[in-house]
């Protein structure tokens, strides 16, 4: 279950960014996770509460923005939605791909006191 040690990178981003800029408690963190990361939202959601637990991100609600996954295909020049990374192109039916987004999970935004 690799996302209770994501949880936990997230929450020290969180106590770094309250000691930079000043803040002291976060109440609504906003996570862009993407489609093809292996990240699952709802075990996110379920590790999140726990590990912040406690912390200054206590009772935080988490806030998932889906990013979905996109390559440029490299026969057709296109840039393609694809919901797994060895899917054929769309257009083409090609397996020449390359993933251009939806491998990322980044903090996006931040309401705090």
């Amino acid at each position: 279950m690799h996302e209770l040690s994501l949880c936990e990178g997230v929450l020290q981003i969180l106590q770094n960014s309250a000691r930079e800029q000043g803040f002291q408690r976060v109440k609504r963190v906003w996570l862009e996770i993407g489609g093809l990361s292996g990240v699952e939202p709802d075990a996110m959601r379920f590790n999140f509460d726990a590990v912040t637990r406690g912390t200054l991100a206590d009772h935080a609600g988490l806030e998932i923005i889906d990013v979905p996954g996109q390559a440029w295909c490299m026969p057709c020049g296109k840039t393609v939605p694809v919901e797994n990374r060895f899917d054929p192109c769309p257009t083409c039916g090609s397996y020449q791909l390359q993933v251009v987004s939806g491998e990322e999970m980044r903090v996006k935004e931040l309401e705090v006191e």
